[in-house]
């Protein structure tokens, strides 16, 4: 298995992207704005959209995903996602208003879109691939992904706060190869990562004490106005992880394979 990386920032800009993962070739892993940089033949390659949450940076590309290459597909496009995310998307996005609801578009029998919900701890399996939604801790309901090849995994946490759960997940784990994680805010903005439950670097510090597994670890969803002042800053706060768990920042067109 391969993971590239569509985007990782947690904003836009020039040379930025949002949350987007490319699997393969055939499988999303959220659907930000870096959706926008695949060919038409790319994205009609894609038969699989995991969700992490409903917030509108990893799942702004979807509606246009749907509209561009679903004439070109013999079969919709499936999204999982948690209950509440489908919900969010049928009310909120795909509800005729802001966008058609390609879900019964153009006809009932043959969808551009179909949902499946996912639940904690299930896993959902792909040919050989194994994806299973882990718990996560954010202002809607969120999970993040264990992507397992067989031989190694990935796990991406999604956008979350510090979380128990998710640890708890992660150490039973045992070909942990990656760890994708979020940082999102500055040590000056601490206290807002904890009301919109997300990470800072010392929040970060916290929850990557809790991790008892050897891994390569890539920060991700950086705010571009403080992304330098949070890279120092996690610099400060982590410098002697263990040899077995190096730490860098998650780049765009980054693959990694496991």
């Amino acid at each position: 298995m391969k993971l590239t990386i569509l985007g990782c920032s947690g904003g836009i800009g020039a040379g930025l992207r949002t949350t987007a993962m490319l699997l393969d070739d055939d499988v999303l892993i959220d659907a930000g704005t870096g959706v926008g940089d695949l060919t038409q033949d790319e994205m009609a390659r894609i038969d699989a959209v995991f969700l992490t949450h409903s917030h509108v940076d990893h799942i702004c590309s979807l509606p246009l995903l749907a509209d561009a290459v679903g004439g070109r597909r013999q079969a919709p496009v499936t999204i999982y996602a948690l209950e509440a995310t489908i919900d969010a998307l049928r009310i909120h996005l795909f509800n005729n208003c802001l966008w058609p609801d390609f879900s019964v578009l153009p006809s009932v029998d043959a969808p551009y879109l179909r949902y499946q919900v996912v639940k904690p701890g299930v896993t959902v399996q792909i040919g050989k691939r194994r994806i299973t939604p882990l718990p996560a801790s954010h202002t809607v309901p969120t999970v993040g992904y264990w992507m397992d090849s067989g031989v190694a995994s990935l796990v991406f946490t999604g956008d979350t706060g510090p979380c128990d759960a998710l640890w708890e997940a992660v150490n039973a784990i045992d070909n942990l190869r990656y760890l994708i994680i979020e940082t999102s805010f500055a040590e000056q903005d601490c206290h807002i990562a904890k009301a919109s439950q997300h990470l800072c670097p010392s929040l970060l510090a916290g929850e990557l004490a809790r991790l008892r597994l050897p891994a390569e670890i890539f920060i991700t969803h950086l705010k571009p106005h403080d992304s330098a002042a949070t890279v120092a800053e996690i610099g400060r706060l982590l410098p002697d992880l263990p040899a077995d768990r190096p730490l860098r920042m998650l780049s765009r067109r980054q693959v990694l394979a496991f």
